[in-house]
């Protein structure tokens, strides 16, 4: 079980600070940081590339008051590969930007097929070992490298206590062999993007702009007609609910049946507020349903369908 160091254990929904630093300066961040602590957040989850380390430098200096009460995660080897010594020296730039000592999680930011799992993992449990990370996690892995590594870290003493991949109402593929895998092994899951990079609060279709008209990355990730159909649907129930739409896409991506902690994020307090009344959603099973229904179930893990 994840918990802080005063036991206080993660909460339903986790804060990615990514904007920390960026497009939210410091006091953004801060009203941000003290909104997510009034809804009960205590799982806080930045990385090492973020916002060129501004996001770890803010959110180091903000938990300082509550450190005891809180779960902070944090992400190396996004670049450069992840072996040994590149795994250390980026945390150690990590460890001084947060100010702690001891931080909670440290992820590996993405696989890396060019570098061996028995090194990454012998610097992991070097980490784990010496009492600088109390859990280690994975993210943007397969279900096959989850599994892998965690043969791995066996050999080493150390486990994959926690994932981090994409889920939301029009990015479901962790829901056929992700999560199933997580809750066979008892590994907690913190999905990142349940809004779509935005896309599922409605501004797109209303012509607004951000990051789906910016980046090509993410234009290319849910430029689909049945997702921004989904978007529109989505926004009309929750019109009829006298709701936003943000509100229940982050509510509908944490109710699913393996317990998943969606990192909701955003640029303002303003902007962050939909996503935390997620918490105060009744998503009953007809609710959850009908939203299901927006979106394309992806196909099993196996073409015996008639047999799932």
């Amino acid at each position: 079980m994840i918990t802080s160091l005063n036991g206080t254990p993660l909460s339903r929904l986790t804060f990615g600070t990514m904007q920390f630093g960026g497009r939210a300066d410091a006091s953004e961040s801060r009203a941000m940081f003290d909104a997510a602590r009034a809804a009960g957040i205590t799982h806080f989850d930045t990385a090492y590339v973020y916002t060129g380390g501004a996001s770890e430098t803010l959110l180091g200096e903000m938990a300082q008051a509550e450190r005891d009460s809180l779960i902070i995660a944090t992400k190396a080897a996004y670049d450069g590969g992840s072996g040994r010594d590149n795994i250390l020296n980026g945390f150690a730039t990590s460890q001084q930007r947060l100010q702690m000592d001891v931080i909670d999680i440290l992820y590996l930011h993405r696989f890396d097929d060019e570098t061996p799992l028995q090194e990454t993992f012998d610097a992991l449990a070097t980490l784990k070992h010496e009492g600088r990370i109390r859990h280690i996690g994975v993210s943007n892995f397969a279900a096959w490298q989850v599994v892998k590594a965690q043969v791995i870290a066996a050999s080493f003493d150390v486990r994959i206590d926690i994932i981090q991949p994409m889920h939301s109402l029009v990015k479901r593929q962790a829901e056929v062999e992700i999560f199933p895998m997580a809750v066979d092994h008892g590994i907690e899951i913190a999905p990142y993007s349940p809004l779509g990079g935005g896309l599922l609060t409605g501004k797109y279709a209303a012509g607004g702009t951000g990051r789906l008209t910016e980046d090509d990355r993410y234009a290319t990730r849910y430029n689909v007609e049945w997702m921004r159909q989904a978007a529109v649907d989505l926004t009309a129930l929750a019109s009829g609910m006298g709701t936003h739409p943000a509100t229940l896409a982050v509510a509908w991506a944490a109710a699913h049946p393996a317990r998943p902690r969606p990192i909701v994020s955003a640029r303002s307090a303003d902007q962050l507020a939909p996503s935390l009344d997620a918490l105060k959603i009744d998503m009953t099973a007809d609710l959850y349903e009908q939203i299901t229904g927006f979106s394309l179930t992806p196909p099993p893990a196996t073409d015996r369908i008639e047999e799932a």
